[in-house]
């Protein structure tokens, strides 16, 4: 699904930072998130009952994360600890990358755009997965999960900022691709523009309404896109 706005956008960043779940990879395919939530929810359970319970509200292992670390910063670094487990052990579960990230990480380093992963899962379990597929070397930098700072986390800016830092790129000549609300705030609010992933129907059109500047529902889209504007 290749549109204007798809091209103009890739035509004009300098850069792509690249959201890791979803984009590249299914990190809970193999192991779900929703067991990796009640788990982590169990494990707090065993220091604070209330927060444990309090915590056993969500499926989502990262918003377990922010719930703990909000109320008990100590009981909050255990629990990124054994989330940052589970997700290391999760990537090795997810199997293959996402159908159409291979060709757009090529495509990437065949017109010269360097390529940051930007995730609010940790940096640990991205390394291992793009070393499992032998994708390392079509990502020059890793943003992961800002170490016991969930606050940091997207929406929040500061891992777009320091991607395009290590990137040595003006954030604001960045394009980030991504399949979350938190995505599009994100890249909002550094100043990049945004590409949103919509891999469930629901999304195009929440993304829409946030004014991301293209929206696709296929990543090989991307790639035809970068490599359409190499043959002008």
């Amino acid at each position: 699904m290749r549109t204007d706005a798809l091209a103009e956008t890739l035509a004009e960043a300098r850069a792509v930072l690249l959201d890791f779940d979803g984009p590249v990879c299914d990190v809970f395919a193999g192991l779900p998130a929703s067991k990796v939530a009640r788990e982590l929810a169990q494990l707090v359970g065993t220091r604070d009952e209330g927060l444990g319970a309090k915590a056993a509200a969500t499926d989502d292992p990262i918003e377990v994360l922010r719930i703990v670390h909000e109320a008990d910063s100590a009981l909050g670094q255990e629990v990124e600890r054994a989330l940052t487990a589970a997700e290391v052990r999760a990537v090795a579960l997810a199997g293959k990358p996402t159908s159409g990230s291979v060709d757009m990480l090529a495509a990437t380093r065949e017109v010269g755009k360097p390529v940051a992963v930007v995730s609010n899962n940790s940096a640990e379990c991205v390394r291992e997965f793009l070393a499992l597929h032998e994708l390392s070397d079509y990502v020059m930098d890793i943003v992961g999960r800002p170490t016991e700072q969930p606050h940091l986390m997207k929406p929040n800016p500061h891992p777009l900022i320091q991607a395009a830092e290590l990137l040595h790129v003006d954030v604001t000549a960045c394009t980030l691709i991504g399949d979350s609300v938190t995505d599009i705030q994100a890249a909002h609010a550094a100043g990049a523009t945004v590409i949103g992933y919509a891999n469930k129907l629901h999304k195009a059109e929440a993304f829409a309404e946030l004014r991301a500047n293209a929206i696709t529902d296929d990543m090989r889209s991307i790639s035809d896109a970068l490599l359409a504007d190499q043959s002008y």
